[in-house]
């Protein structure tokens, strides 16, 4: 199987999966960026996905597409489109968020992993007050 289907398989339920599975996927060096903050390594990628899975009661990706990208110097050689579907533990909010992930892969393992989605409609919208004046400058800025 290649990295990009064990990926696919990988992130279908985060919630069902351990961080030692992420050695099938990730490079020991691997770059991985969020709209939140870059983890440099496996070891610190593992540590995000342990938190993760400590505060995630469901984490699933419904993956749409993987598009192969023309060979480029900046090392994506994927770009896979998606909507997650999270619910934290103690919660019964349930939150749909559509997005795009940046790959690079080398040698079968991925190297460069970038994440793009709206921080705001994942986090906070979520904030009681917040959200509310979040959702209506968005609101104002649609007319």
């Amino acid at each position: 199987m290649e990295v990009i289907q064990r990926f696919c398989k990988i992130y279908t339920d985060i919630c069902k999966i351990s961080t030692e599975d992420l050695n099938e996927i990730y490079s020991q060096n691997i770059v991985f960026i969020d709209p939140i903050t870059t983890h440099r390594g496996l070891d610190a990628v593992k540590s995000y996905f342990s938190n993760l899975l400590e505060q995630a009661d469901t984490c699933k990706f419904n993956i749409a597409d993987i598009l192969e990208c023309a060979p480029s110097k900046c090392n994506v050689t994927h770009i896979a489109n998606w909507t997650m579907t999270l619910t934290l533990k103690g919660s019964d909010r349930v939150i749909t968020l559509d997005g795009t992930t940046q790959l690079g892969v080398k040698d079968d393992i991925i190297i460069y992993h970038k994440d793009y989605y709206d921080l705001g409609e994942m986090v906070y919208e979520h904030v009681p007050l917040l959200g509310f004046v979040i959702k209506k400058i968005k609101g104002r800025l649609a007319k």
